[in-house]
């Protein structure tokens, strides 16, 4: 900025842009919003927007770009996406009534964690902002998490910090702010952490974080919250609140009560699993076709995508909100006509949560009044689609009209009979009481401050001045579950709300609060009467126009306007003699513009009516948002509602879909599985599907899978993890039958990657993925190992698979639950050897030298691998293929003899060499080993200098060699 000449306001730009120099500064001028100096290049970048200077002419110009206010949003979300900060600074008083330069403030801060714009979110997923803060002194740490277009927010007290980091890598924050000199591991880079540096005094301060959380949370202790005793937590819940002050430029009181992770009644998921089981992205990181949520989500509305979301990230462990979903899943799937009814009245409802945010915050638009009255519209349509549902059971799972019935009960695709042959009550085992508060331990569904969504939650009073709406609960339909029972009593229309939007707002409002044309005819007697001014104002000056063309018998009058003059009266010079009470205003060639004070009188009138009607109209504007905004606790209990509804219905879509069935629940320790597939690979395969049976109890704890490769190992070990989650959740699961003992944790180690940024070999994941396993594996955990020990040398892998094997299965009473895929054939010999070890193959039929996969999970060890005939199948060259067999038959003839010796039987006829510990005879024990004379060709090859021979002396040598030591005519 050296010799830039600085206008006033440059003067005043620059100023405020001191205060925030870490942000890009969108300046508002009149209709746009400027950027200067490098955050001009920078927008100019990265929108491809024109890059133009504000003095061209200067020796040294000033970089400018700018966009339209009124387009500024799609703007934003795009530098938002990018990871920029944006700083929005705009006139904070009147140009029209500003004495010299306009005054201009910054009126909020965007960041990618504190958006509240749709453009810039998106719909079916949270946006998390986060905070992690680590005492290293007390070696505990808290990680909190809010989603603030949502105000749901929980988080994570532990006094493991890679713990910590885990859950700060699943929950997927779009932004994460550390306090200054905090360092995170290197794998935050990798997993794409937008990491926002934070001071951490004050922000991270046990005391003022204390006070802005009982501030915000409405609260006199933090006991209510069961954050007393978690300090570290209340410094990152502390943090997150300072960030959104500061940012928002307003105290923040729109987030629901905070409720802590309860790791005891949630299944876990670790970020590994979650990515190995493609639940929310594929393993090269994209999301959609090929995710477990991309088959599974056929909610309709935002809401019930999120929860669903949540629902994934947390199954529960407690079987009673299992068997409440499971139940009205299971009422949708066996009604299809109620679940289309449902679905259709669920299409017309728009984001009742981030609506309501935004009302509260009064970052709202005109349009966001229109979606939130054709919402409650659409709940009206909603309940009376529920208050008509038919009684009876719904089955246990969902098959296609006259299909087979492999399940417990059979209901026939989605027609609207389908509930014809059910005859008893659905309500089940599961109380009234269980199915109340389904998702209370889902964190976010309290959304509601001060008391959350439950059916003891204060009802905040209908609208000033408008009858209350009383929440009367309403009975159930014969023979409905509790859970659909629980959700009609909590039932509020927010007729009061729909009933003032009604009245109040035009179908289609312009975008901008201030430019009027927002309200109906009879809303408001002031406002109808400026309308008639403004929008019926022409037809006046019509008929002033023909008054004095008759009175003044002037046929050739006519009526103009300008800017500069306004209306007038216009007369040709041969058109007449005007009367006296016209006043000349301006005179052309050939003819006369005139003014009469009645057509002065009239444009004051218009003109004020049009300032009157914007001003009058802005404020009514200001009311009803006020007037919403008081009922946002009663929005988000609905939004609540709304989504519960939506994720049962979803889930009953899929389970018709696919034709899945409902999995039994208990508390034992057994998985059996019939017919199971894999969703995914069945949904992209296009129902060419082959199903396998599965069974883990106590005497097959541990199944050792062998197999070739792309036989479907994976596939199958994935399937009964995913199935096992979905059960879980209250889902219906892709099986004929599924009987799940309850999972505290999933662990999923599959394929092979590196970790070039974190310095990581692919053996290095490998190991770092199985310690964690061995590490915090417990007796009812699921493990699924998908191939350990090969990325290093055979007898190192084999060792490390073989001491995975035991440790999992010794571990606990009875061994951990594990599926455990290899090429090691030798660990095929620990079936009898420890308990609860079993081989099973995916089995192959070979056929003219050829391999068919036949995608069956079967008893008993695979003979081999079939490596080479794989090969063939990828297209490796067919010399390279017949070479790979005769080396692998010499190989396998060089162990099978080495073997037979030590054995002391000759030649072993199985194949596969015994294990270190596995004897044939059982008193053997280990020799001493004997000093070995070197080969003679050993020493001669170590005499030799490779530096000094030439190549063809080394083909002579290698002829001699051969001659000597090899060969049909070896000595």
């Amino acid at each position: 900025m050296n010799g830039v000449k600085l206008t006033p306001m440059l003067e005043q730009y620059l100023r405020v842009k001191s205060e925030y120099p870490d942000t890009l500064l969108f300046y508002r001028m009149g209709d746009f919003y400027e950027l200067f100096f490098e955050d001009a290049v920078t927008a100019s970048r990265e929108l491809q927007i024109t890059l133009t200077s504000r003095n061209p002419g200067a020796a040294s110009p000033v970089p400018m770009a700018g966009v339209p206010h009124h387009a500024a949003d799609g703007y934003l979300s795009q530098l938002l996406e990018k990871g920029f900060r944006v700083a929005v600074c705009d006139q904070i008083e009147d140009p029209k009534l500003a004495k010299g330069l306009v005054k201009r403030a910054v009126t909020r801060v965007l960041t990618p964690g504190t958006t509240v714009e749709d453009a810039s979110l998106r719909a079916k997923e949270h946006n998390y902002l986060a905070a992690l803060f680590w005492d290293e002194r007390e070696k505990a740490g808290g990680l909190a998490w809010a989603d603030f277009s949502t105000g749901e927010w929980s988080g994570l007290f532990s006094r493991d910090q890679a713990r910590l980091w885990q859950w700060a890598i699943k929950m997927a924050p779009r932004e994460l702010l550390l306090p200054d000199g905090f360092e995170p591991p290197r794998q935050t880079a990798a997993a794409g952490l937008q990491i926002s540096r934070y001071p951490a005094r004050p922000h991270f301060d046990l005391a003022p974080a204390t006070q802005r959380i009982l501030a915000a949370q409405g609260v006199a202790d933090l006991a209510v919250l069961d954050v007393a005793d978690k300090p570290p937590l209340v410094r990152a819940m502390g943090a997150i609140l300072s960030y959104l002050i500061q940012t928002q430029k307003q105290d923040i009181t729109h987030l629901s009560p905070f409720r802590p992770v309860n790791l005891s009644k949630h299944m876990l998921i670790d970020e590994v699993t979650e990515r190995n089981l493609e639940i929310f992205r594929r393993l090269d990181g994209k999301k959609g076709p090929g995710t477990l949520v991309h088959v599974l989500d056929r909610t309709i509305t935002p809401m019930g995508g999120r929860l669903l979301e949540s629902m994934l990230r947390q199954p529960w462990l407690e079987p009673a909100p299992i068997l409440a979903t499971q139940e009205a899943v299971a009422y949708f799937a066996a009604n299809g006509e109620l679940r289309e009814t449902v679905r259709r009245a669920l299409d017309s409802v728009y984001d009742l949560e981030r609506l309501a945010a935004r009302i509260y915050l009064n970052r709202c638009a005109p349009k966001d009044f229109v979606a939130l009255r054709q919402s409650l519209v659409g709940l009206a349509a909603l309940r009376a689609a529920l208050l008509a549902m038919p009684g009876g059971t719904p089955a246990s799972d969902v098959r296609p009209a006259g299909g087979e019935n492999q399940g417990p009960a059979s209901v026939g695709g989605s027609s609207s009979d389908e509930s014809s042959n059910v005859s008893s009550d659905i309500s089940g085992d599961v109380s009234s009481d269980a199915t109340c508060d389904v998702f209370g331990d889902i964190p976010g569904l309290d959304s509601a401050p001060g008391g959350g969504d439950g059916p003891d939650a204060p009802v905040t009073p209908g609208l000033p001045g408008s009858p209350v709406t009383t929440v009367t609960p309403v009975p159930p339909a014969p023979g409905a579950v509790a859970g659909l029972a629980a959700v009609l009593a909590q039932w509020d229309d927010l007729a009061d709300i729909r009933d003032l939007l009604t009245r109040a707002f035009v179908d289609a409002p312009p975008p901008l609060v201030t430019e009027g044309g927002l309200f109906l005819p009879g809303y408001h007697p002031e406002l109808d009467e400026l309308m008639e001014l403004t929008e019926h104002g022409e037809g006046r000056l019509k008929e002033l126009l023909a008054e004095e063309q008759q009175a003044s018998k002037l046929p050739r009058l006519k009526l103009g306007f300008n800017r500069v003059f306004g209306y007038y009266f216009e007369l040709t010079k041969s058109g007449g003699y005007v009367p006296e009470h016209f006043e000349r205003r301006q005179t052309l060639a050939d003819r006369e513009r005139y003014v009469t004070p009645r057509l002065k009188e009239l444009e004051e009138r218009l003109m004020e009516a049009g300032e009157k009607r914007k001003a009058l109209e802005y404020s009514l504007f200001k009311d009803v948002r006020e007037k919403v905004a008081a009922c946002r606790q009663r929005l988000s209990a609905m939004a609540g509602v709304v989504a519960r509804l939506d994720v049962w219905q979803g889930l009953a879509e899929a389970a018709v879909r696919f034709e899945w069935t409902r999995p039994d629940i208990h508390e034992g320790l057994d998985i059996e599985i019939r017919a199971g597939r894999h969703p995914v690979v069945e949904a992209m395969a296009g129902g060419d599907y082959i199903p396998n049976d599965l069974t883990l109890d106590a005497d097959r704890r541990v199944l050792l899978i062998t197999g070739p490769n792309m036989a479907g190992k994976s596939t199958v070990l994935r399937q009964t993890a995913i199935i096992a989650v979905l059960a879980q959740i209250g889902s219906f699961a892709p099986a004929a039958s599924a009987r799940v003992g309850l999972v505290d944790r999933v662990f999923c180690r599959v394929g092979a990657s590196d970790n070039l940024a974190m310095g990581q070999s692919t053996f290095m994941v490998e190991m770092s993925e199985t310690a964690r396993i061995l590490r915090q594996a417990g007796k009812r955990s699921l493990v699924v190992l998908d191939e350990i020990g090969r990325g290093t040398s055979t007898f190192d892998g084999l060792a490390l698979a073989w001491a995975v094997a035991e440790a999992l299965a010794d571990r606990e009473e009875g061994g951990v639950r594990t599926l455990f895929a290899t090429h090691y054939h030798e660990l095929t010999r620990l079936e009898g050897v420890l308990p609860g070890v079993r081989n099973y193959n995916i089995a192959i039929k070979q056929w003219r030298g050829d391999i068919i996969f036949l995608r069956r999970l079967v008893p008993g060890p695979a003979d081999r691998s079939y490596g080479i005939e794989v090969a063939r199948l990828a297209g490796v060259p067919r010399a390279v293929v017949r070479r790979a067999g005769e080396i692998l038959e010499e190989l396998e003839k060089t162990r099978d003899a080495a073997a037979g010796e030590r054995a002391g039987h000759g030649p072993k006829s199985a194949g596969q060499s015994a294990l270190p510990g596995i004897f044939a005879n059982p008193g053997a024990t280990l020799q001493p080993c004997l000093p070995c004379t070197a080969h003679p060709l050993s020493l001669e090859l170590a005499a030799l200098d490779v530096d000094r021979i030439t190549p063809l002396e080394a083909l002579r040598m290698l002829g001699d060699f051969k001659s000597r030591y090899g060969g049909e005519n070896a000595s």
